[in-house]
Formats: C-alpha cells, structure tokens, sequence
C-alpha cells in the first residue's frame, strides 16, 4: 500500500512492494525523460530496508542543470505527475497522487551535486549500519506519535538528526567506503 493525505504523518514498516513500485516508476520516469535524466535512484525511508516510512516513494532524478527538466513538464503531467517547481533550492520538485493523497515524490536534482549525494549517501549509510537506521527510525516513531497531523512539524524535528546522520554518511562515503 502506498500513498498518504497531504499533511499527515502514518509511518509503516517496510513494505517489499515499495521497491517494485520505485522500480516500475523509474522506469517510466527514464522512458519519459530520456538522456535527460542521467540517473534515477529510490531514495528516502522506503528505500531504507531497516525502518518505518511514510507510505510514500522519494525518488531522485539526476540531471545536468536543473532547468533541463523544464522542457518535459507538459509530458510528465499526461502520465500524473505533477510539476510542484523549485520548492528548495537546488531542487525541482513533482508529486504523484490524486488530489490529497500523495504516492510519490520526485526531487531532480543536479547530477552528483550536494543534493544527490545526500539522498544516495543517506540511503546507503543507514542500509549499510542498521543500529544507525534503528536509532533514526525510533526518532521517527516518537515524532510521528506527535505530530500525525503536522508534518511541517514532524519534518522539522527530525532536521536535526538527519543532518547528524548525513555528516557520518558523508564521512563514511568518502573516506570508508573507497577501499
């Protein structure tokens, strides 16, 4: 099961289906957007094999400049994705879902810029040290018990320790992890 109402947090463990779905939508997305999009990776808590996660897809869409992605908007809301703009710097941003419920997020990103490199750094660090994604996941739990209603809320409480989490991952990628 994937999708959750905009402004709600409902966290699930792990689902096997959440990687399927990344991958048929990666798929699409790379029909779609062609040598556009030089990598597409499932990013975010589902791809965090270890933990609870909203039920919704982080997928992150490497390109040259940001602006290449402009042209396909049009094409990629015939197929219901929906072009949301430039929402952080450094990344445009698309939902999937059907008016409130939201399935997936799409962050495009500069090709091995800093926001790729935390969405892949992340990902991997806690799938490679499960007692780190555990210690993230209860942290999740408890703000999810708090704020089920308020994910502004919910999000900017877990700021912190994300950004604790991706300097180890960082660290960890570049000097532990080239052998």
């Amino acid at each position: 099961m994937i999708g959750l109402k905009r402004g709600t947090v409902e966290l699930l463990p792990h689902q096997k289906e959440w990687e399927e779905e990344a991958k048929n939508k990666i798929e699409l997305l790379k029909q779609l957007l062609g040598n556009t999009a030089i990598d597409i990776q499932h990013v975010g808590s589902t791809a965090i094999f270890s933990i609870h996660a909203k039920p919704i897809i982080d997928l992150a869409v490497a390109v040259n400049e940001l602006k290449d992605v402009l042209p396909y908007v049009e094409i990629l809301q015939k197929h219901d994705i929906i072009y949301r703009g430039e929402i952080l710097a450094g990344e445009v941003f698309f939902v999937i879902g059907n008016g409130e419920i939201r399935t997936h997020h799409i962050h495009v990103v500069k090709w091995n810029g800093k926001e790729w490199n935390n969405y892949i750094n992340f990902r991997n660090y806690l799938n490679t040290y499960p007692e780190k994604a555990m210690l993230y996941d209860s942290h999740k739990q408890r703000l999810a018990q708090k704020f089920s209603n308020d994910r502004k809320s919910y999000t900017k409480s877990k700021e912190t320790m994300i950004q604790q989490l991706l300097l180890e991952a960082n660290n960890w990628n570049m000097f532990d992890n080239n052998d």
